[in-house]
């Protein structure tokens, strides 16, 4: 599959907003524009933080919240609990936003920013070079790599699929064979398990040029009990 960076992935034209917007004008932002989030810059340039939807919608959810008891308070953490109400009660983005983004370099692969994506629970990734926001990769963007097409297809043999088992420590080379014809690929023998089975066939699946993989091989436990 082709290398991406996050580079080629990013939307350069992000909207932003200086840390003195109020937050009524970032709520017309988010819904005129369109946006589910907005870098926070200074006049330079510089990545100051992020306010996205979620930051926003805490100040509703914050409006339904009860009274909580002198136990409760006693095991809740001040810190938290203020931080948490001037960031849902603050009138202009620098006292909502998000102040520790989650970054990557123009140059950082596809795969390391799902990765981050994945990590933190995250919609979107910045792209920072030298404290200055340069876009922004959404997992939108991120499917693009998914669409950007295999590899030309060419001769597939035994040994490239071979090659591609044992790459993967999962994969149970000793008990299984492969048998490969015109681009078919056939497993006999044995596996761990029905994820194993399930792996086996994903693999080889994703080798260029491979045309059909035909599974038969037995899981071990169910030889064994019958």
């Amino acid at each position: 599959m082709t290398t991406f960076s996050a580079r080629d992935l990013m939307t350069a034209e992000v909207v932003t907003s200086p840390p003195e917007t109020p937050v009524a004008a970032l709520v017309r932002l988010f819904t005129d524009r369109g946006v589910s989030a907005v870098p926070i810059t200074d006049t330079s340039g510089t990545l100051l933080g992020i306010v996205t939807e979620r930051d926003l919608i805490r100040r509703l959810a914050d409006e339904d919240e009860r009274p909580t008891g002198w136990l409760a308070r006693l095991t809740d953490r001040p810190n938290a609990m203020a931080d948490r109400y001037a960031r849902s009660h603050g009138a202009i983005a620098r006292e909502v936003m998000t102040e520790r983004v989650v970054t990557v370099a123009p140059d950082a692969s596809a795969s390391h920013v799902a990765h981050l994506m994945e990590q933190h629970g995250i919609r979107r990734v910045l792209v920072v070079e030298r404290g200055r926001l340069l876009g922004m990769v959404t997992r939108t963007d991120l499917l693009r790599t998914l669409m950007a097409g295999r590899p030309p297809e060419g001769e597939v043999s035994d040994e490239r699929i071979r090659g591609a088992m044992q790459r993967e420590s999962w994969a149970d080379t000793l008990h299984v064979t492969v048998d490969v014809r015109g681009g078919e690929v056939e497993f006999y023998g044995f596996s761990r398990s029905a994820s194993v089975q399930r792996a086996l066939r994903v693999l080889a699946e994703n080798v260029p040029g491979v045309k059909r993989v035909v599974d038969n091989t037995q899981q071990l436990h169910t030889l064994l009990e019958s």
